[in-house]
């Protein structure tokens, strides 16, 4: 089975110069760690387009597919524009994301909106907007859509989600497919649902059935079961209740490999999986549905690196020895949360021997704000460069300003051009919101 970028820790475009430097797509990153100082996210357009490109070639047999971008992953103005150059729809979840894709001039009728409790606001903006499908979560968000639907004279097409009742062998909070889980209407509330569409709210348009199975999967059988589950139901639905449903979004959640220890299937390989169980149940059933896929992680992960710069470093006695960073668990709070781990080169010297074994510790006020343990690397001195690996996905995305410390800046590099897409905050930035009360007095 072809390999995918997925499958690779680095982006593709990286090397070792004549310099002696890490290199990605013609930058040199202790170079660009210089202009733009650091912490810095990088992300390779390079291979962030051939991973998109992978995608669709994957899925290229079966021509109903709809690929969605999950955007929680990584949403700025730029990668969003790359991604619909590429073809890509978007799953949105938030106001936020939302608007950061129509502010990036995407055809918002690729757009679907999901999320389990979204507001009254975000569900007026999505049928101002016109996105393409809401995915409905809940009993109270129908009832809710259909009213605002009604008040603004227009009809809402959308997607039910449901939870499948298939547990992945992946971290507990990215499990979203099984039965115990916020998300989506269990099996056993479909039918009240659709009833509830079809006698009293005549705003709503439903499309076909919404599941996700969870993130970061290894496991390959998991989406023969999941296109299964779907297609049953579906069929179900269409000869109860004499409707003609023929979508079925499956989600996303491949997986990357941080590490050497991981080994991720490939788009390719899952694409086969899923096209054949497709193929099996059409011939079953005699119904050829519209697919919608919903990849993040694996679309923006490899295409991402953060660079930092070492500072301090600290030798306990007959234990471990820490090297400090200037960022950590504000810009990638991931080992905090659940314990992921990473792979990191010195980009000044990624060929020198790896000769000392360390733990990277972030710069800020928490015991738990360790980046990587014991990796070993040439003996890192102050100054040097660290560049982490895999970090597109998810790091941006969940970055906060945690002990007020301003969020690092993001720039997309290409053919040894480096444009920011994303600007360093500023400590003006991080007051811009506060407000002094009058009878506070004056300083």
């Amino acid at each position: 089975m072809k390999n995918s970028a997925n499958q690779n820790i680095k982006p593709l475009t990286t090397r070792v110069n004549e310099r002696g430097n890490l290199e990605i797509s013609g930058c040199d990153l202790t170079e660009l760690a210089e202009k733009f100082s650091t912490p810095l996210y990088v992300v390779d357009e390079n291979t962030l387009r051939t991973i998109c490109r992978e995608y669709k070639e994957a899925f290229a047999p079966y021509p109903n597919t709809r690929l969605l971008f999950a955007s929680k992953s990584l949403c700025t103005m730029a990668t969003s524009r790359i991604l619909a150059q590429e073809g890509f729809g978007f799953d949105v979840v938030s106001d936020g994301e939302m608007f950061t894709v129509h502010k990036a001039g995407v055809d918002m009728k690729t757009v679907l909106f999901n999320g389990s409790n979204k507001g009254i606001d975000e569900l007026n903006l999505a049928l101002e907007l016109g996105v393409g499908r809401i995915s409905v979560d809940n009993f109270l968000e129908l009832s809710l859509l259909n009213e605002l639907a009604q008040k603004s004279g227009k009809t809402a097409d959308i997607l039910l989600r449901i939870t499948p009742g298939i547990e992945c062998h992946t971290h507990e909070y990215i499990q979203t497919g099984h039965l115990d889980s916020k998300f989506g209407f269990d099996l056993t509330q479909i039918d009240s649902a659709i009833e509830l569409i079809q006698d009293e709210y005549k705003k709503l348009n439903l499309k076909g059935l919404h599941a996700h199975i969870g993130s970061q999967i290894f496991e390959t059988k998991v989406y023969k079961d999941e296109v299964d589950i779907l297609f049953a139901q579906m069929v179900r639905i269409n000869e109860k209740f004499g409707l003609n449903l023929d979508e079925l979004n499956l989600g996303g959640g491949l997986g990357v490999k941080y590490t050497n220890v991981d080994h991720p299937p490939s788009t390719f390989e899952i694409a086969d999986i899923i096209i054949n169980a497709l193929e099996e149940n059409i011939k079953k059933y005699g119904i050829k549905p519209v697919i919608y896929l919903e990849p993040g992680r694996s679309i923006v992960c490899t295409a991402g690196v953060t660079l930092y710069t070492i500072g301090s470093s600290k030798q306990v006695p007959h234990g471990t020895k820490y090297i400090a960073i200037d960022g950590g668990m504000a810009d990638n709070p991931r080992p905090s949360m659940y314990q992921a781990e990473y792979f990191a080169q010195i980009a000044n010297k990624p060929e020198k021997p790896a000769d000392e074994t360390v733990t990277v510790a972030g710069r800020y006020c928490e015991s738990g704000d360790i980046l990587i343990k014991n990796i070993t690397l040439p003996t890192p001195e102050e100054g040097d460069i660290l560049c982490v690996y895999n970090t597109g996905a998810y790091n941006y995305s969940m970055s906060s300003n945690y002990n007020r410390v301003t969020k690092p800046a993001m720039v997309l590099i290409n053919e040894g051009c480096a444009d920011i897409i994303v600007e360093r905050e500023t400590l003006e930035d991080l007051t811009r919101n506060d407000k002094l009360p009058q009878r506070l007095g004056e300083k």
